[in-house]
Order: structure tokens, then C-alpha cells, then sequence
């Protein structure tokens, strides 16, 4: 009896974490469920304040129906042209800077630490002329380049900071062993950094993704041509057009957000899929 007891306790913490968890999960799921339903209702139906279960029919027309008001499918090519280019980039060059950051003597890293947090507080709304004045000079307005640019220096520091902390939790003998064997800086992020930071690269990779897919300022100030607009600014486009039919609104809010859910669960399929070989010797060590 003693001795099931404690398994019996932790039975139960375990449980009501799980059940805490679905608790917490629901929460962020019911606004989504609520979109998904509201999308499907039919035109000219005020929206609805609760999750309904289809008491009019289910109008699926109306996700045709977007795509013929306002050029959605080439707004989406270009968004997705902008968010794996800003996305891919920005793993790049933050990856670098942060395993840069966590090789460098610690009263360096601290000071880049720090310069690191300020950028965190500085507003974004700061540097729209500045960016737009050199963009301007450049002769980059009204083009992908001048989306794109912020990933070439990490996109956010905050990206820069999540792999510092990631490398800096990683052994150092590991990278000393693998410079002792004749391996450079090249080779010990590509073979060695990179793929033990792979939970890490899933992170910066949705929110980097999220982040480029999303944004809304950035394309209505440097893009003049409405063949490139991406699909934030051509949701705002159909907000202004069709200021009465929720469920078309709605409709495509859910073609907006769907390919970031998509791109979510691709990746986190990826990862659970990978076994690389170092991380077995690791921690089977």
C-alpha cells in the first residue's frame, strides 16, 4: 500500500497538468473556432456572439466568393514569397550572431546582452522614416528587397538572444573538441550548433514566418504596385470593401491564418521526425 501511493500521486499531478493544459489549450482554440464558424454563415447574417452550430446551413461559396473579389491568390504567392525569404534569412543571420555572441569572452557577451535588451524596448515606429529615407536613396521602394531587409540583421534581437541562449547552454568542450580535430567556424555551427539547436530553429522559424506573413505596415509603406501587395494589406483592401459581410471578413481572416497553423505543424512534424545522429551520442552520453 505504501508503495502505491506515491505512484498514485503522481498519477493524479500528472492528470490535472494534462487536464490544466486542455484547459489552457481550449481557451486559444474557442476564438479560432469561433472564426471557423462565423466564416461559414451565410451573407448579410450579423456575426454571431457565440459559437453557433450552423442553424442557417453551411455557405462554403463564400471562400470562392474572396478569392473573386479581391486578387487573395496572388497576394498569398507573394506573402509566401516574402515570408520564407524573410524567414529562412533570419535563421540565418540570427543563428550566426547568437553563436557568435556565446563564443565571445563574458564581459563582451554582456555588453551585447544588454545592447540586445534595449533594441527590445526600442519602438518599432522609429525607424519607419529612417528605413524609408535609405530604402528611398537605394531605389528599393515598391520592392521585395525592401521587406526583407530587417532579416539581414536577425529581423528582431530577440531571435538573436533565443540562440545565445540555446549555444550557451551547450557544453564548450564540445566546440573546443571539434577546433582541436581541425574543424572551423563554418563547420562547427553547420555540423554541430545548428542541429542541436533544432527546438530553437522551429521557434524562430514559426514566429520569424508569423512575423513577415503579418505584417501589415511594412507593405503599405514601401510596395506602390497592387500586383505586389501582400495578403495583409489586401485584407484590409477587402475590409474596406465589404464593410457589412462578416462572413466574407471573416472568411478571409481564416485563409490569412491558415498557412501559419500549416506551416506550424509542418515544421513541428519535421522535428519530431529528426534524429540526428550527434544528438543520440549525446544523450546517450
Amino acid at each position: 500500500m505504501n508503495h502505491r501511493q506515491p505512484f498514485s500521486r503522481g498519477r493524479l499531478a500528472r492528470l490535472g497538468w494534462h487536464a490544466a493544459a486542455l484547459a489552457v489549450a481550449a481557451l486559444f482554440l474557442a476564438p479560432l473556432l469561433w472564426v471557423v464558424s462565423a466564416s461559414l454563415q451565410p451573407v448579410g447574417l450579423p456575426p454571431a456572439r457565440t459559437i453557433g452550430w450552423f442553424p442557417h446551413g453551411v455557405a462554403w461559396a463564400n471562400y470562392g466568393e474572396i478569392f473573386r473579389l479581391v486578387p487573395l491568390a496572388q497576394q498569398i504567392a507573394n506573402s509566401l514569397l516574402v515570408s520564407v525569404t524573410g524567414a529562412t534569412l533570419t535563421i540565418l543571420t540570427a543563428s550566426w550572431a547568437g553563436y557568435a555572441m556565446a563564443q565571445m569572452p563574458p564581459a563582451v557577451r554582456g555588453w551585447l546582452v544588454g545592447l540586445a535588451l534595449l533594441l527590445l524596448l526600442a519602438p518599432t515606429s522609429a525607424v519607419w522614416l529612417p528605413r524609408y529615407v535609405l530604402f528611398a536613396h537605394l531605389g528599393l521602394i515598391d520592392t521585395y528587397v525592401a521587406l526583407v531587409a530587417p532579416a539581414l540583421m536577425g529581423a528582431k534581437s530577440l531571435f538573436v538572444l533565443m540562440y545565445f541562449w540555446h549555444f550557451r547552454s551547450v557544453t564548450p568542450e564540445l566546440f573546443e573538441s571539434a577546433w582541436l580535430d581541425g574543424a572551423g567556424v563554418w563547420t562547427s555551427w553547420r555540423r554541430i550548433a545548428l542541429p542541436l539547436a533544432r527546438p530553437t530553429t522551429l521557434a524562430v522559424a514559426v514566429l520569424a514566418f508569423s512575423h513577415f506573413w503579418s505584417d501589415f505596415v511594412d507593405p503599405l509603406l514601401f510596395l506602390k504596385s497592387p500586383e505586389r501587395f501582400t495578403v495583409a494589406v489586401g485584407l484590409r483592401m477587402f475590409q474596406q470593401m465589404e464593410t457589412t459581410h462578416w462572413a466574407l471578413l471573416l472568411a478571409a481572416v481564416m485563409v490569412m491564418i491558415a498557412p501559419v497553423i500549416l506551416f506550424y505543424f509542418v515544421l513541428q512534424g519535421a522535428l519530431q521526425r529528426s534524429n540526428h545522429p550527434l544528438r543520440r551520442s549525446l544523450q546517450g552520453g
